[in-house]
């Protein structure tokens, strides 16, 4: 993440509701065919402000940046399920009068590869590094989960953030030092009683290729050349399963390019999007 301040956005907050009639609220901004962005497990939708993307995307889309369920403007369920995130994507997705460009990263690529099941709005598909579990021993998440429900129930939200930042999403002292000086970092916090539902329905997802077999939407799938190997495997499974898809590696860069390489992220899904489809 960015040490920075976010932009005014000057977009227009608007609700659909989910198939579960769960509100969900996203933020159009820009002008031009549909863009929509699904932010990962710790985050809000301003994510994509934290070095300029989404700002950036909006000079040539109408971009809608939803707030997934349990934060910012977004309602919330009672009970939990996986397959309710990708209902939530769709509600967006479906509600956009044209076929719609769908980015998700991390838990919200994982979302988005689940919506692209469930509509026939897609133009295309850009998904970064989806925690998907390929190897049995990748994701042994019940003592982290525990401890997180434990410092929650204690009011705790802080330190149950911090313990997934460290334990879960591996960023080093330094990353979460530049976590905790972004202006999202109050809003990720005050989310974090989302985190051990989230992560333990993704701990407990499994990737079938074959349901993906018949989803020829094209796709772009993205991934850092110093991620760790339980998203680089994902990256390779998910570039497999998907008849028209295509793998970039950001050399150098790990789980967010979108922050730490900005330009050329946006350059990336730019020139994807731009190809004939």
């Amino acid at each position: 993440m960015a040490d920075t301040t976010l932009p005014h956005s000057g977009g227009e907050t608007e609700i659909v509701i989910s198939a579960d009639s769960t509100p969900i609220a996203f933020e159009r901004t820009g002008n031009g065919p549909p863009l929509v962005l699904v932010h990962g497990v710790t985050h809000v939708h301003e994510f994509w402000d934290l070095t300029g993307v989404r700002s950036a995307f909006a000079e040539h889309f109408t971009v809608y940046a939803l707030d997934r369920r349990g934060r910012g403007e977004s309602g919330d369920a009672t009970e939990y399920d996986l397959a309710r995130e990708a209902e939530d994507v769709v509600a967006v997705v479906d509600s956009i009068s044209e076929p719609v460009v769908l980015l998700g990263h991390s838990g919200g690529a994982l979302y988005s590869l689940e919506a692209a099941l469930r509509t026939d709005n897609l133009r295309k598909l850009v998904v970064n590094e989806p925690p998907i579990q390929i190897s049995e021993q990748e994701l042994e998440v019940k003592e982290v989960v525990d401890e997180m429900n434990r410092l929650l129930d204690d009011g705790k939200n802080e330190q149950a953030l911090m313990l997934f930042l460290q334990a879960e999403a591996h960023l080093t002292p330094n990353e979460i030092d530049v976590a905790r000086s972004a202006p999202i970092w109050q809003d990720m916090v005050d989310a974090a009683h989302t985190l051990p539902r989230e992560w333990q329905a993704i701990a407990e997802y499994e990737f079938n290729p074959a349901r993906f077999a018949d989803v020829t939407t094209p796709t772009l799938v993205l991934g850092g050349g110093e991620s760790p190997p339980f998203y680089k495997h994902a990256t390779e499974a998910v570039t497999e399963a998907l008849p028209n898809s295509q793998l970039i590696r950001f050399d150098g860069q790990s789980h967010e390019p979108m922050n730490t390489a900005p330009d050329r992220f946006i350059e990336e899904v730019l020139t994807f999007i731009r190809d004939s489809d």
